[in-house]
């Protein structure tokens, strides 16, 4: 009885055998295989989305929030908006590129690095062409489109027609005698002014209109009266106005 005791407990009391270890050590490799893959899954994902936030954000710095809005127009036009042309560059969100007046950035925060903007989430920097800003860092492309084409941007259209408080069109003899000013950015950092005169029967356009709100000026030189119209001009949209002076002057 004792000796059959003796082995029991021996028996109890022996350690792993190489087989059985190896099956551990298997296992447990197969377990770090999984949790590894796991996990660079959920950092690649991570990394695509934080891209992807960001390219969101360099296109809104670029063209503006579509729903940002004040006095119910919209107010949020970007960089286009306030330079009337596209950035050459990425940096051009950040820094003024050339002393330019109507720069109002910066329209994109540049992080604890200051090119962290210019980044995607793997660390490569940013592919910026046209209307398009590309993230190659994954080995893949991601691209962000933030409009079909830079016209859409930068040559958009305003027209409309003027009267007087009677709704009464100047004709021949007072076209003249209004002046129609439009003041925009001119792309290269500071603004022109666009002047034209409606036709007899008040109509009158200008094109080639960058995106952004903007000021009309409908002038009664005679009497130098000034009827001002704030508008906001859309992606490939044309504003059309019915603009009415106060006073019966036709």
């Amino acid at each position: 009885m004792n000796l059959f005791l003796q082995r029991q407990s021996a028996s109890s009391q022996r350690g792993f055998t190489l087989i059985e270890t190896i099956l551990v050590i298997i296992i447990l490799g197969i377990m770090a295989g999984v949790a590894t893959q796991k996990m660079g899954s959920a950092i690649s994902t991570a990394q695509s989305e934080q891209t992807k936030k960001e390219l969101d954000q360099l296109a809104q710095a670029i063209v503006g929030n579509p729903e940002t809005y004040a006095l119910g127009s919209r107010a949020d036009f970007g960089y286009v908006g306030d330079i009337g042309s596209l950035p050459t560059n990425l940096d051009a969100l950040v820094t003024n590129p050339g002393g330019y007046t109507t720069w109002d950035g910066p329209y994109m925060e540049s992080g604890i690095a200051p090119t962290d903007y210019k980044k995607d989430g793997w660390g490569s920097n940013y592919s910026y062409s046209g209307t398009t800003i590309t993230s190659t860092g994954s080995g893949s492309t991601i691209d962000k489109l933030f409009a079909s084409s830079s016209a859409i941007l930068l040559a958009n259209s305003i027209s409309g027609i003027v009267t007087d408080a009677n709704k009464t069109i100047p004709g021949s003899i007072y076209k003249d005698s209004i002046r129609i000013l439009l003041t925009f950015p001119n792309g290269a950092g500071s603004t022109t002014t666009a002047s034209t005169n409606p036709t007899n029967k008040g109509n009158f356009s200008f094109s080639n209109i960058p995106i952004g709100n903007r000021e009309l000026r409908f002038i009664y030189t005679p009497a130098t009266d000034t009827v001002s119209y704030p508008i906001a001009v859309y992606p490939g949209k044309t504003v059309k106005l019915e603009v009415t002076f106060p006073t019966d002057l036709f």
